[in-house]
């Protein structure tokens, strides 16, 4: 990325404009640098996990106002009006618009956002401890709805997701089993910290089989590995936007009736689930703060493992 001073924006009718207080950085905006998802707008500013105030509002837009505390999410816009929009699956609308891939997103100190898909956030708790929520908290939460109700639920990758999604899991009495790069033992050890009650390699089993699995690694060979790991009738969630090729494997891991499935992006009813669930949670984020001009940095120590948690830049 390029550090670059851009002329300020208007907002059109529908929507507002964001004064960014923080921006976390997610996986998903390595991906974006790294060219890994396809036709991305360019160029571009990466970004969807905002926090802000409004500073400016379009026409015709109501229920918000300026100075309003607001988070801006990955799902930008969608057209509302397909069969995917129209059955409740908005997050699948072939129109759809997404925060710093297709759309400009907050990797700035403003940005422009439509007024359906931004979510109130009241006044608790801090700016770079809500970002993370954005995207990690909001996909987790998906994800972890979608594995169902495992009393026992592996989580491959304990990064910026996963921490959060380990505590509602077990807000929901969920015991959770974490699976780490394999010898990554701070990684294991603040799983632990965070209420894992096992923790491992991914290349490890555990020592009782899982009733789901979630996979927010970016890496396709885990698959296999989280089919073995969880007992017949189970769930493997791979909740990421990008990964790896997987792997053949035999036919006898997905027998049994396991279920391997995807998570696609969020609806605007997840947002809402979630936020209003989060302060009864309790949720602690684990942040890394950095200066908006050191991005690139955030990027690489985000590649390298560099810090538990989530980064978030600050402009």
């Amino acid at each position: 990325m390029e550090w670059t001073e851009l002329p300020d924006r208007l907002p059109e009718p529908g929507q507002v404009r964001v004064k960014v207080s923080a921006c976390g950085v997610c996986r998903t905006d390595l991906h974006v640098v790294d060219g890994d998802l396809p036709n991305p707008k360019l160029p571009i500013i990466p970004g969807h996990e905002v926090i802000g105030r409004i500073d400016l509002l379009g026409d015709s837009v109501a229920g918000l106002k300026i100075g309003q505390r607001v988070g801006v999410p990955w799902m930008a816009k969608t057209c509302g009006q397909c069969a995917y929009c129209v059955d409740q699956h908005e997050n699948l609308c072939d129109q759809a618009l997404f925060t710093g891939y297709t759309c400009d997103g907050g990797f700035a100190t403003a940005v422009i956002a439509d007024a359906h898909f931004v979510f109130p956030l009241g006044e608790e708790g801090e700016d770079v401890a809500l970002a993370p929520l954005m995207c990690a908290g909001l996909i987790g939460w998906r994800s972890l709805v979608m594995a169902g109700k495992a009393k026992r639920l592996g989580l491959y990758g304990f990064g910026a997701a996963a921490h959060i999604v380990a505590q509602v899991a077990q807000w929901q009495g969920q015991s959770v089993f974490a699976f780490t790069r394999p010898g990554d033992l701070p990684a294991q050890a603040f799983a632990r910290g965070l209420g894992a009650v096992w923790a491992g390699g991914s290349d490890d089993m555990p020592p009782q089989p899982l009733d789901a699995a979630i996979i927010y690694a970016s890496a396709g060979e885990l698959v296999p590995q989280a089919l073995k790991a969880v007992r017949k009738g189970g769930r493997v969630v791979c909740a990421g936007i990008h990964m790896s090729d997987i792997p053949s494997f035999p036919y006898h891991m997905l027998w049994e009736e396991r279920q391997l499935v995807s998570v696609a992006n969020l609806t605007r009813q997840d947002g809402l689930d979630f936020l209003r669930q989060a302060p009864r949670i309790g949720i602690v984020t684990r942040t890394t703060s950095y200066p908006l001009a050191q991005a690139n940095q955030a990027l690489a120590d985000l590649r390298a493992g560099r810090f538990e948690g989530a980064a978030v830049l600050q402009p």
